[in-house]
């Protein structure tokens, strides 16, 4: 065969091998039960790797603040064992059950979120006074639970909304839901905490999109939301200052930006495979937050970019799986809590990686499931339980995971009559 032949030959088979491969992939993804394992394992592996992370990043700043090395990545591990059982119960509630917990849930959020304004009882961490003290070295901020409640309680507000068939209506679309959006705002922000306003912003902007809003109305909504923002950053000087800071390569003479280019150059520094765990250098007291902020920063140094891209995959994977689960179900709350708490979920992601590669100011948002910080990191994890359960929820996978029941029930029974068929011997 001449060699042109030969290498159009090789050619063409490497090509119908990706095909293959390909239509082996678009197989996998068609199986009903995909959504679940995505969100299952991508959460997983990304716990995992922020222990790691966690451990490694915090451990000069534990020495710095005259603690054990191991202070925090004990609290994270603590947080992460009650995040498992919260993710559990999420997974084994039924549907009707979580409906049934969204107005005790958003009427106790309101509560503690009222609490935090009362002096003596509402603790200031970074300037920000958000925070409850639970006893101990154990701290709670409502505002990350505001995420949750709003979550549970739109959805089932939508879904009562849609059943009586008044959706249609801007009215009925709007109230209550954009006042009490706006009440957890103005709450929130009373404490400081523009990063969580952003989240709860982005997550009413992807409620109404999925409740079916006009575009004009919209368009209306998010030229408020900008303005509103935008008075929000120039009043405060700091906020200004942070805005300003977006894609800064060096510090200012008066010492501005420098988180940001910190968390420039640990990215930098890390090349292809990092500097490998633990040879992080900006952790040394020169990156403010390694452990919860810019966490992403010190990962970028140790494992490089194969180590960021893998945290970007896991996160767009978790995207991928939540977003399924609430286009492919026919019950209007499944489709809007999913929605709702695979938009938070990303926003909150895309907000702390944006600010770290400097496209974004820097909003004081962890990573979710990743930075440390168990106030963000259970109601996440109960979000994430809520996703598995909605997956299991939907009708082929319900057959499929009966039939897998059924295919292992048979195959025990099957094991037994050979092992009694044996002599006594050989059991």
């Amino acid at each position: 065969m001449p060699e042109a032949n030969v290498a159009t030959f090789r050619s063409y088979s490497r090509f119908s091998g990706l095909q293959a491969a390909w239509r082996r992939f678009q197989r996998g993804l068609a199986r009903p039960l995909t959504p679940y394992y995505l969100i299952l394992g991508s959460s997983a592996l990304i716990l995992v790797l922020g222990l790691m992370m966690v451990f490694s990043a915090s451990q000069i700043q534990a020495r710095l603040d005259g603690l054990p090395f191991d202070y925090y990545f004990k609290k994270q591990l603590i947080s992460v064992v009650i995040g498992a059982g919260l993710m559990f119960l999420g997974v084994r509630l039924p549907v009707r059950t979580h409906r049934a917990l969204a107005y005790p849930l958003l009427l106790g959020v309101l509560v503690l979120l009222l609490a935090v304004m009362v002096p003596g009882v509402g603790v200031e961490v970074n300037g920000n006074r958000n925070w409850l003290r639970l006893g101990g070295f154990f701290q709670i901020q409502p505002s990350e639970f505001a995420k949750l409640a709003l979550v549970l309680w739109a959805a089932d507000l939508l879904t009562r909304k849609q059943q009586m068939k008044t959706l249609g209506e801007w009215k009925h679309l709007l109230i209550p839901l954009v006042p009490v959006g706006f009440l957890l705002l103005a709450l929130v922000l009373a404490g400081g905490d523009m990063g969580t306003a952003m989240i709860i912003c982005a997550l009413l902007f992807g409620l109404l999109w999925m409740a079916g809003a006009p575009a004009r109305l919209f368009s209306a909504s998010a030229l408020l939301a900008l303005l509103a923002s935008a008075v929000l950053i120039i009043t405060v000087p700091h906020r200004l200052s942070r805005l300003g800071c977006i894609g800064a390569t060096q510090v200012g003479a008066d010492g501005s930006c420098f988180q940001a280019v910190h968390g420039i150059w640990a990215l930098a520094s890390g090349g292809i495979f990092g500097t490998g765990i633990g040879a992080s250098v900006q952790k040394w007291g020169q990156l403010p937050e390694p452990h919860t902020d810019f966490i992403f920063a010190v990962t970028g140094e140790e494992l490089g970019l194969a180590g960021t891209v893998s945290v970007l995959v896991l996160f767009a994977a978790l995207g991928y799986a939540g977003i399924r689960v609430a286009v492919r179900t026919k019950e209007p709350f499944i489709r809007y809590a999913a929605g709702g708490a695979t938009t938070w979920i990303m926003a909150q992601a895309m907000i702390n990686i944006g600010a770290v590669l400097g496209l974004l100011p820097i909003a004081g948002v962890p990573l979710p499931m990743f930075s440390y910080g168990g106030s963000a990191l259970l109601p996440t994890m109960f979000a994430i339980g809520l996703l598995l359960c909605f997956a299991r929820s939907e009708p082929t996978a319900k057959a499929a995971l009966a039939a897998r029941s059924k295919r292992r029930s048979k195959g025990n029974k099957q094991d037994r009559r050979r092992f009694l068929r044996r002599p006594h011997k050989e059991r």
